[in-house]
């Protein structure tokens, strides 16, 4: 069993006598206590950032003090150990301070000694825990800001809330677009959590048939059905210890819901054609593209369900809100493939920089990836919101001198303005700054034609 919090020292002597005294000092002087007559197993029941101070003597039976203090450090050499010396052990004392040891106290000693040694071994061991739980939010926020790439206030704000829920056990509902990173989110949570070590099971459960999600969630005992031939272990119980991530969670049939509702709330699951209750130590991420309040007041979602998942909500903004989060997003994935394929990097030009920032992303995240994966490879892609005017679109990579670089950013600039309601071709050509005739000659150097812009009258054409 591991040692709470609470106690703030350890004590470990073999004589009884003096164990029962110098533990009566400590608790006077309002310090929590445990009291051990040896030290073997001693470390396993202590945490990395267990806060408190081992005292122990040198010699004892079975496992030493010096050796107690090897092992200790091993697994935390920031641990404070005071150890107690008989008169004829301070070499040994002194060989132990050169080994890490904090303080050496030499029999007989005075009480006040003692508890002097304690407190500053304490305020100490404070100092150390508070110093690595800064470390740890350090690394944790830049870990998220490779993660999760963007500066616009709805990605700071995002950031901060996975942070601070992180380290809870709260169960989580993600809200988001289909491609909007709800995954990534969810990956996250669990490892900036104190799970991490745990396993991340992930599961979409609109990709699985309604014959067999029960199955794949819950697990089954042999028999149970037809075809159940053996046991199998479900992804909630193979979860435990750790994060289970359910994506698409409004596609769950309504009997499955009551079962996922229950879990929740009893933290148990039973197998089907079993009848044993398995506990649960799991966290569950739920994640939806859809609205359930609104899927609830239709009864296609289960309300206790809903209030119960919607205790602690992130919702993911769509990448149209983010702004020029877009272009960071775009050359950190370009750059990913650029490295993956063995191809030289390449910036993108001022007027890729415009369409990209044009463009609604209506498959979010995902298909901007998918974008700056063709981008890298130096193919030519038409973004999905330009149909009506493919040019308008055109993305490639790697333009070639000057002059070629200046014509693609002109090209680019006349197509995204040809995305924009014009009532005629004097309109375009105001808008751009160009006399009529001029417009004319660029368009058809470019390949353009103002018949494909968005809204068109050629009256004064």
């Amino acid at each position: 069993m591991s040692i709470d919090n609470q106690i703030q020292v350890v004590l470990i002597d073999d004589d009884p006598h003096l164990r029962q005294a110098l533990c009566q000092t400590l608790d006077l002087a309002g310090l929590k206590v445990l009291t051990l007559g040896e030290a073997t197993g001693l470390t396993a029941r202590l945490s990395r950032d267990w806060p408190g101070v081992v005292v122990s003597d040198i010699r004892m039976p079975g496992m030493d003090g010096l050796e107690l203090l090897a092992e200790l450090h091993g697994q935390d050499p920031e641990l404070p150990v005071l150890l107690i010396t008989g008169h004829g052990d301070v070499p040994l004392a002194v060989q132990a301070m050169r080994a890490g040891a904090y303080d050496f106290l030499e029999k007989p000693f005075a009480s006040d000694a003692l508890l002097d040694s304690v407190r500053r071994a304490l305020a100490l061991r404070r100092l150390v825990l508070d110093n690595r739980s800064l470390r740890l939010a350090l690394s944790d926020r830049q870990q998220l800001s490779t993660r999760l790439v963007g500066h616009s206030p709805q990605m700071l704000r995002l950031r901060e809330q996975i942070g601070a829920l992180a380290a809870t056990r709260a169960d989580v509902l993600i809200l988001g677009e289909t491609g909007a990173g709800k995954e990534v989110v969810a990956r996250a949570l669990h490892d900036l959590s104190s799970r991490r070590s745990g396993p991340f099971v992930a599961i979409n459960a609109g990709a699985l048939a309604e014959s067999v999600v029960e199955s794949e969630l819950f697990g089954h005992e042999p028999g149970a059905f037809t075809g159940a031939q053996k046991r199998r272990i479900g992804k909630f119980e193979f979860a435990n210890g750790g994060t289970l991530f359910l994506d698409e969670i409004e596609s769950m049939s309504l009997d499955v819901q009551v079962k996922l509702l229950r879990l929740l709330q009893e933290r148990v699951v039973e197998r089907l054609g079993g009848n044993q209750l398995i506990p649960l130590d799991i966290r569950i991420i739920a994640a939806t593209k859809e609205d359930l309040r609104q899927a609830a007041d239709q009864g296609r979602f289960r309300a206790d369900l809903y209030y119960r998942l919607n205790v602690a909500p992130l919702r993911i903004p769509p990448l149209r809100e983010r702004g020029e989060d877009a272009l960071m997003l775009f050359q950190h994935f370009a750059d990913e493939a650029s490295s993956r394929h063995g191809l030289p990097l390449h910036e993108l030009q001022p007027g890729q920089r415009a369409l990209l920032l044009r463009h609604s992303w209506p498959g979010n995240v995902r298909e901007l990836q998918n974008a700056a994966e063709r981008f890298a490879l130096g193919l030519e892609l038409a973004l999905d919101n330009t149909q009506d005017n493919p040019a308008a679109g055109v993305l490639t990579s790697t333009p070639g001198g000057l002059s070629e670089q200046v014509e693609q950013f002109e090209k680019s600039l006349i197509a995204a303005e040809l995305t924009r309601p014009h009532s005629s071709l004097r309109s375009l050509a105001e808008a751009l700054g160009l006399p009529r005739k001029t417009l004319h000659d660029k368009l058809r150097k470019h390949g353009l034609n103002f018949a494909d812009s968005a809204s068109h009258s050629t009256d004064d054409e």
